[in-house]
């Protein structure tokens, strides 16, 4: 007895020193340094190398549509938009004429957004210019506190900002969303405040609001900087102070308050449907009181709660998987909300609206499954291997991590109290932890998050669906729904290897070294060949890619959706005697993702992994060659549900549908293998076909180039390769892909399209030719494409203040026949499409005339030296340029000519000479409108 009590007492003890030790704040990240100026603005300082010469800079402002006025609602967003539009520092738009010239890009490099209760503006600025350093800072500085509000900028961008509310909410999601909105935020003062703002008010507002706003809310106490990247931070720190010191307080301005959405007993329903919306769904959202992150037994909790949402997710997937799921898509998660909510969200989405209770009680089912018997040991233990590999991820490319991941962290620290911590803390934490997370505690979440108050039910579909649509009533019964003979998730055994056997392989015949681009070419006795090429962008990627020409062209019409959805169909069934199931058990706690495809004129392998399971992933590309598991059951069961989908989908064409098929379907002159996909298509799919063509795309890999990318040393992985890809099969037969003449149009085509129940429209202008696929053309036509989008941003957006973002876009193809196409597009109101169009083309026509202005021609230039810098950094650009330039048979050492020589050869003459050559003949012009009424 003495005994027992004894070992009651230590562990009582035990526990006790556990809650403790965890009942401390945990460690903000030592290297950040944070300090507040006397004004009151906060600043956080990290020093960060990768990318190298490059730093985020973030303005935060404690302030959006939440505090508003009656008077100024959607002048938060306002105001963002016209921080952009004149500072002291940059009248008018010289702001982004001045980061152009820089080499930065409006959008990616340069942008901002407003939310409920924040605002925030973002810079990445290269460091290795002292010039740009220093008036980074100013930037940030003239956001604060300088911005001009000039009246006539400010009627000058109600057109801009008009077209984005036009963009985002002119259509059948912006219908439902004014409809979800209140009854989401349970009609509080968020759903009064939504940041795009009344339509009314955006038009007429009287200039003083906006300057009312300004004042009131973008003051010291309400802002902070964050500075992360590749500099000094002692300077950074002197350089924020000589710009932010200055800024006065504003002691009288309006106190900042923290409003709330208030919570609402039982459960709410509701039905929505709108004419255009093409999908039936339904969601659950339950809100809940935000637990926020601050001590160490708070992060141990979130932990909990991370392995709780990836066994859910799994679970949701699994069902999918099997033959004739109840759903084609479904989703549980616990994540942060709004207003100090979080919330637990459950969406699912049936093959049609006849399906749809079928579907919710499938959910549902599954709702009350997990929180009846909770979660399965084995669930629990993979969950744990797959989150030890993300956290253990994160620690080995700790010093690779790019300054953009650390912000976030920085900006929650400032707006919510949340720390930021280390990769140190994190792994160290979670190697300590994880595996003390008990089951129990995880099936307790269930019970914390799966409530009957505050939760709103809402099924979204077709109005023409309407009479299948359940009432409300109907609804709140399907979520109260409790099936009788519910059992516990029964969890298969997990397999222990993916081949039964390994093969012998081949060895390496010939090797071949590219010093100019680091890559060394191996070809093995199968005739397989490896491009090779190490790098340490990061500490635990190896990226690879193989693929060979032929594809779907060698097969006829009859067997072109067999051809076409052959790798798909694969990919439902596993490998081996492993179902897809079954092998994603087998993959836990793996990095090892292998799929592979059959397009038009080519098949090939895609794979994601690390040097430690770099033998796992290169498995599992075997096994998908070699050993493709046929699952007959779940892929007619997939197929159908595809059928199903599409005919669903028929039912009700959104206009960008419709005007996307028919842009398309002109384009090729309705050749069969271009036109949209129907339901009886599905029916074409030959499944003994379909097999038949796979294993032939995939039976003889001697025609294949693999490029692989990442951390590895050529001399350690070539037995590896020597075994799985000496080891491929190999019947050295000599094929290309099959020119089916799949040609664009020729010569002029104007349609209009009439669709839609909105004041919208959208232009597509599309020029198309052949090509001579020379390396001077292809710089050349970027180069239009990149002139064109500065000068319709330019003339479409800031002066006619007509559209909200112009969309201008080239592409080429060498094969089957080189090909190029310049698409320009834009959306804006039906009344303003043809003057906008006429506006494009006369600036065409000037650059065809008298060429670029010299100052967007350098503006092109910069952006495109910066962006190359990046992109060299990076295994998916590497992987993706050396796969393309073998298969295109193109110079692998191209890229380093064009960093170093050719973007210099851009000029007013060749841009203009291009304008000619590609903006001519074949010119294609669609319209869409609404319907007529």
């Amino acid at each position: 007895m003495k005994k027992i009590k004894n070992l009651l007492l230590l562990l009582l003890v035990t526990s006790q020193t556990f809650a403790q030790n965890l009942n401390i704040p945990i460690p903000n990240n030592p290297a950040v340094k944070m300090g507040i100026l006397k004004n009151g603005i906060k600043y956080y300082i990290l020093k960060n190398t990768e990318p190298k010469n490059r730093m985020e800079l973030r303005l935060v402002v404690n302030a959006g549509s939440i505090l508003e006025t009656d008077q100024q609602l959607g002048l938060a967003h306002f105001m963002e938009h016209m921080n952009f539009n004149g500072t002291k520092e940059f009248p008018k738009n010289q702001l982004v004429d001045f980061l152009q010239k820089s080499g930065m890009k409006f959008g990616a490099d340069l942008n901002a957004s407003t939310s409920f209760d924040e605002t925030i503006y973002q810079l990445q600025v290269p460091t290795d210019s002292a010039k740009l350093f220093e008036r980074a800072f100013q930037i940030l500085a003239d956001w604060s506190h300088y911005a001009t509000l000039d009246t006539t900028e400010i009627n000058n961008e109600r057109g801009i900002v008009l077209e984005e509310e036009r963009a985002r909410f002119k259509n059948a999601q912006g219908r439902i969303q004014q409809k979800l909105i209140p009854l989401l935020l349970n009609n509080s003062r968020y759903a009064e405040r939504i940041p795009i703002g009344k339509v009314d008010i955006l038009t007429s507002f009287k200039p003083d609001q906006i300057i009312k706003f300004y004042k009131d809310w973008y003051r010291p106490d309400l802002m902070a900087v964050v500075a992360v990247g590749d500099f000094d931070p002692a300077q950074v720190e002197a350089l924020i102070k000589e710009k932010f010191s200055s800024i006065p307080e504003n002691k009288n301005g309006p106190k900042r308050i923290k409003y709330e959405i208030g919570t609402a007993k039982g459960t709410q329903a509701s039905l929505l449907v709108d004419k255009e919306i093409p999908q039936t769904s339904f969601q659950l959202i339950t809100k809940l009181p935000r637990e926020k992150t601050k001590t160490q037994a708070d992060y141990r909790l979130d932990i909990a709660e991370n392995l709780f949402n990836q066994m859910i997710g799994t679970r949701m997937q699994e069902i999918t998987k099997k033959p004739n799921p109840p759903f084609v898509f479904a989703i549980m998660s616990y994540s942060p909300f709004l207003a100090g909510l979080d919330a637990f969200q459950v969406v699912t989405i049936p093959k049609n609206a006849d399906g749809l209770e079928t579907a919710i009680k499938a959910v549902m089912d599954e709702q009350e499954r997990l929180r009846k018997f909770g979660f399965t040991k084995g669930e629990l233990e993979r969950a744990k291997k797959d989150y030890m590999v993300s956290v253990e991820k994160g620690y080995k490319e700790k010093d690779k991590t790019k300054s953009g991941a650390f912000v976030n962290g920085l900006i929650q620290n400032y707006l919510q109290g949340t720390a930021y911590t280390d990769a140190d803390f994190r792994y160290e934490f979670v190697k300590k932890y994880l595996e003390g997370i008990t089951l129990a505690e995880v099936n307790a979440i269930a019970n914390k998050v799966i409530k009957e108050d505050n939760r709103i039910g809402m099924v979204i579909g077709s109005e023409k669906d309407k009479d299948k649509l359940p009432s409300e009533a109907r609804i709140l019964e399907l979520i109260n729904y409790k099936s009788a003979d519910l059992k516990p998730y029964e969890d298969e055994s997990v397999a222990t290897s993916i081949l039964e056997q390994i093969p012998t392989g081949t060895k390496v015949v010939s090797e071949n070294k590219i010093d100019e681009i680091g890559v060394t070419e191996l070809t093995f006795g199968n005739g397989v060949k490896v491009a090779l090429k190490p790098t340490n962008f990061k500490n635990d990627q190896i990226l690879f890619s193989g693929v060979s020409k032929g594809g779907t062209s060698l097969y006829s019409d009859a067997d072109y959706y067999s051809a076409e959805l052959a790798a798909t169909a694969v990919s439902q069934g596993g490998v081996g005697k492993l179902s897809d199931v079954q092998l994603d058990k087998f993959l836990a706690g793996k990095v090892a993702s292998v799929f592979t495809y059959i397009d038009e004129l080519n098949e090939g392998i895609s794979g994601n992994t690390t040097p430690a399971d770099l033998e796992t992933a290169l498995q599992l590309m075997y096994a998908y060659v070699v050993q493709p598991r046929r699952d007959d059951e779940v892929v007619k069961s997939f197929l159908k549900n595809q059928k199903e989908l599409i005919a669903n989908s028929l039912k009700t064409l959104t206009p960008e549908k419709v005007f996307s098929d028919t842009i398309t379907t002109t384009l090729y002159q309705k050749n069969f293998r271009r036109m949209p996909t129907k339901p009886e298509d599905i029916d074409r799919v030959n499944l003994d076909r379909a097999y038949e063509i796979y294993k032939d795309r995939f039976s003889d890999m001697s025609d294949f180039t693999f490029v692989f990318v990442g951390n590895f040393e050529v001399e350690k992985i070539k037995p590896l390769l020597e075994k799985y890809i000496g080891g491929l099969p190999s019947t050295k037969r000599v094929e290309t892909f099959k020119d089916l003449h799949i040609d664009k149009v020729k010569g002029m085509v104007e349609k209009t399209v009439y669709k839609g129940l909105e004041d919208k429209a959208s232009v597509n202008l599309q020029f198309n030719g052949n090509f001579n696929y020379t390396e001077e053309e292809r710089l050349n036509l970027d180069a239009l494409a990149e002139v064109l989008d500065i000068k319709l941003t330019e003339k479409l957006r800031e002066e006619a203040a007509g559209v909200y973002s112009p969309n201008i876009r080239a592409s080429y193809n060498k094969l089957p026949n080189p090909t190029y196409n310049l698409t320009i597009a834009f959306g804006c109101s039906p009344a303003n499409a043809g003057k906008l169009a006429k506006i494009a083309l006369e600036e065409i026509q000037k650059i065809k005339v008298n060429g670029p202005e010299s100052v967007d021609v350098d503006k092109v230039k910069a952006e495109e030296k910066r962006s190359v810098e990046l992109q060299v950094k990076e295994n998916s650009f590497w992987n993706s340029y050396l796969s393309d330039q073998y298969f295109d048979g193109e110079d692998l050492n191209f890229i380093n000519r064009y960093s170093k020589d050719m973007i210099d050869k851009i000029s007013i003459e060749s841009v203009k000479k291009a304008a000619n050559q590609f903006l001519s003949d074949n010119f294609a012009k669609f319209v869409l409108l609404p319907e007529k009424k």
